[in-house]
């Protein structure tokens, strides 16, 4: 179990899930989740968001137990996604004397999850607004868009902790023996990638705070070294590459497409680069978008299928559009017995996207590859240096 302590005040109560197989019913956590909740106690007591249902018991024994004898006074919602907020209606029967925080936002997506009267409840928040708790205090500030409209951190001014919602989350349950950076991207990448502007609109509230420990909804408590993660978070909500290297992925139906991948690696090897190649085919979508995003190139081997391109490649491509994925290179190779189209469909997908540029010549292989083919793909691998 990573070290969930965070101060003789401040409490974790959340809850590891090891057996959700698949997040948001399309991404892979082998090594399951953690639902991330807090405790301030203080002279005022204040919940730090919920949990998802299917740690609903777990949460209120691990609650329980830091409260003791006390009631909350608050529970401060900063995110509504039913991963965090399934258990909203749950706490508020349980203790009716306590109050909710959110704000205007939260309320209206509220009344759509749940049916309860909170008229005499609500604490609606702004930006900026604090929430004073004894020796604690919450600032709060709006994250809209990280990654739904209503999401807030919340900034703890006495012991420096941000709050921040699904930012600087990772998959993985916190006893996953793994490096934070490669699922926290995976995480990142898939699920708050799109919204880079707004990432950066968060990061720069940040910059303005004295921050010594991080408290995400989703993955360890960070403590040490924040401005690794805070850097980290720059690049990928800049959608700058962090390698200078070559991702090759294809989608071969019979395996010619696939064996001109791995030649066309081989070439890119041999010039000096870095390279990963990825069966599309295989190769769950979350894990080819993020190594997408973390090289500079790439290059796309697909068959023609059904006068368009192999599904798996489809289906990737348009991750990446949904991710906002640009400022690549991209060289095509397309593959096709009597009509090879998958070139003309992967640059009709590629080319609006922003500061992505597709190399001219595309490599034509006609079945199986040959020599011809060997010299075109020698002159790609030239191209893309």
């Amino acid at each position: 179990m990573r070290d969930t302590y965070i101060s003789d005040s401040i409490l974790y109560v959340g809850a590891d899930d090891k057996t959700l197989d698949i997040f948001e019913s399309q991404y892979p956590i082998p090594n399951g989740v953690s639902y991330n909740s807090y405790v301030i106690m203080d002279e005022k007591v204040a919940v730090m968001d919920t949990v998802d249902k299917r740690a609903t018991d777990a949460w209120f024994e691990n609650l329980a137990k830091a409260l003791g004898e006390k009631k909350p006074d608050y529970l401060v919602v900063s995110h509504m996604e039913p991963d965090h907020a399934a258990n909203i209606k749950n706490f508020a029967d349980r203790y009716p004397e306590t109050k909710i925080v959110g704000n205007a936002k939260t309320f209206a997506m509220m009344d759509q999850f749940f049916e309860m009267d909170l008229t005499d409840r609500k604490v609606v928040v702004k930006e900026g607004e604090t929430l004073n708790l004894g020796a604690h205090t919450l600032q709060f500030f709006m994250a809209p868009m990280v990654h739904w409209p209503e999401v807030m951190v919340a900034y703890e001014q006495s012991e420096k902790i941000l709050f921040s919602a699904d930012g600087f989350g990772k998959f993985g349950a916190l006893d996953a023996e793994e490096e934070w950076a490669e699922e926290a991207a995976r995480y990142f990448l898939n699920i708050v990638g799109k919204y880079g502007v707004q990432v950066q609109g968060l990061l720069k509230k940040a910059s303005g705070l004295d921050i010594q420990m991080i408290c995400p909804l989703h993955g360890p408590i960070l403590k040490e070294n924040l401005g690794y993660y805070i850097d980290k978070y720059q690049t990928w909500s800049t959608y700058q590459p962090e390698k200078h290297g070559v991702m090759v992925a294809y989608a071969s139906i019979h395996g010619n497409t696939a064996q001109a991948a791995e030649e066309m690696a081989e070439m890119l090897r041999a010039n000096g680069e870095e390279v990963e190649v990825f069966d599309l085919s295989r190769t769950d979508v979350s894990l080819a978008v993020r190594k997408a995003f973390y090289y500079d190139r790439m290059v796309l081997a697909a068959a023609t299928y059904d006068g368009g391109v192999f599904p798996c490649m489809e289906e990737f491509l348009l991750h990446l559009k949904s991710k906002n994925f640009q400022k690549r290179t991209v060289g095509l190779i397309e593959n096709g017995s009597w009509a090879p189209l998958a070139g003309k469909i992967m640059r009709g997908i590629l080319e609006p996207m922003k500061d992505v540029h597709v190399l001219e010549q595309v490599v034509t292989i006609k079945s199986a590859v040959h020599d011809n083919t060997r010299e075109a793909m020698k002159a790609m691998a030239d191209a893309l240096k």
